[in-house]
């Protein structure tokens, strides 16, 4: 069975298998991924300035101990989102989109994330 991590001197560090899901209805709609990593496209419903919006992604990878990677991939305007992964359980976690601009936006921004595995000590 192969890998789905994959480190060698010749390749980049990384996943070599991952997904990517599109959000309905609005910004707070929940998402369903399975992979251990993968590419979320949000609703472009607007987001006030200086707003924030918490969405849960349901994923079997993931489990409480785990370090969820997310960031603000494409599409929108650069700059003017922080993005944050928050909430990590067995089974899911939450992202948090913040709009640190001055104006409203309705952008499909894409996140990308990476569910890393974190040893106990």
């Amino acid at each position: 069975m192969p890998s789905i991590f994959e480190a060698t001197a010749d390749k980049a560090l990384g996943y070599v298998s991952g997904g990517a899901v599109t959000q309905a209805t609005n910004k707070s709609t929940g998402v369903t991924l399975n992979q251990p990593c993968g590419q979320i496209t949000m609703n472009n419903a607007a987001l006030a300035a200086a707003a924030e919006v918490s969405f849960v992604v349901t994923n079997s990878f993931c489990t409480a101990g785990d370090v969820v990677l997310v960031n603000h991939g494409s599409v929108g305007s650069a700059g003017s989102y922080i993005v944050q992964a928050n909430l990590i359980a067995d089974g899911s976690f939450k992202i948090t989109v913040s709009n640190v601009s001055t104006g409203s936006l309705s952008e499909a921004i894409v996140l990308n994330f990476a569910i890393m595995k974190a040893a106990a000590a």
